[in-house]
């Protein structure tokens, strides 16, 4: 995820829910936006993991369930992630500094905390009762799966724990892990399902989670880079907070490129096929465009728009080339 804390300081930010004498009554929606529910990034690795396995598969009902009920599962633990990240962002002020002189490009009301539509204790509920839903479920989806490779069920664990942990307990993010585990979670969420399913990976299999795992880091990077004066006095760790802006766009643009030369060099290398490149081309042009509106007109916030745009474009793109090949060679 993206959003932003680091370590609570001994008395929370002075926030607008703290002038008020009477807690807020939070509705469904308010408990939404503290899910970010509308974050959709990592939930659209699902689907790309079924266009993977139904060359193996087929078209089973059994399969469709458990992504469903992984994909549950997922969101629960999405929930508790972002719900500590909020209280954290909250407590620290750094979510007040990040969006208080851009809140109506960043949607303030996504802080029900900052926003005062929700207290700390009822966030914290919230966040506790969605960690123990994510250690139901994902134990559920463990003993449901037609295999359960070690390595699928450490992973599964592993994503997790981290989860839980990024903003809370040992504050991941806040110790300079963020960049790796945003790429990490994503890698994770493909290559779990699909050895759930499948009992093993690929080269090609990896290689489609690793490009779908970059998504959500590289739009990370955009917004660490706005928010690095509000991360850095808050002391939370970021590349952007620990290095000069030339220097954060310089690793930005590289690994950008890095994208771009595991596109290309996984088929130069013979790990994937040969519209694997063709397909991204869109995806390589979006990412050039990003970089230019980012760093030659300065609009961070806006290549961060851009850049979540161009992740689900080619989560898209890849959903519908494995189908087609799926369909093309009667694999369906």
């Amino acid at each position: 995820m993206t959003e932003h804390v680091t370590a609570p300081s001994a008395s929370p930010a002075p926030g607008p829910s703290s002038t008020s004498s009477a807690p807020p009554r939070p509705t469904l929606g308010t408990y939404a936006r503290l899910a970010k529910l509308d974050i959709v990034d990592y939930y659209i690795g699902l689907p790309l993991v079924f266009a993977l396995t139904l060359p193996l598969l087929g078209m089973r009902v059994d399969t469709v369930g458990l992504l469903l009920l992984i994909l549950v599962a997922e969101i629960a633990v999405v929930a508790a992630m972002v719900a500590f990240d909020d209280v954290t962002g909250y407590r620290d002020g750094s979510d007040a500094a990040n969006y208080g002189s851009d809140a109506a490009r960043r949607r303030l009301a996504r802080k029900p905390l900052v926003a005062g539509t929700l207290t700390e204790p009822q966030a914290l509920r919230f966040g506790r009762s969605a960690t123990i839903a994510s250690v139901v479920l994902w134990t559920l989806v463990v003993a449901l799966a037609p295999h359960r490779p070690l390595w699928a069920v450490i992973g599964a664990a592993l994503c997790l724990v981290a989860s839980v942990q990024y903003s809370w307990g040992l504050k991941i993010s806040y110790r300079g892990f963020q960049e790796i585990f945003l790429v990490g979670l994503g890698v994770g969420w493909v290559l779990v399902p699909y050895g759930l399913l499948v009992g093993h990976v690929d080269g090609f299999v990896v290689v489609q989670a690793l490009i779908f795992g970059g998504g959500p880091m590289i739009f990370g990077l955009y917004s660490n880079t706005n928010d690095a004066d509000g991360d850095r006095a808050a002391g939370r760790i970021t590349v952007a907070t620990k290095v000069s802006p030339r220097v954060n766009s310089i690793f930005i643009i590289a690994l950008t490129a890095v994208e771009t030369l595991l596109v290309t060099g996984s088929h130069l290398f013979g790990i994937a096929p040969w519209w694997f490149p063709v397909v991204l081309l869109p995806v390589i042009a979006m990412r050039m465009m990003q970089l230019f509106i980012g760093f030659v007109r300065g609009d961070i916030l806006r290549a961060r728009r851009m850049a979540i745009h161009t992740h689900r474009v080619a989560v898209v793109l890849l959903i519908g080339a494995n189908l087609a090949v799926a369909f093309l060679t009667g694999a369906a």
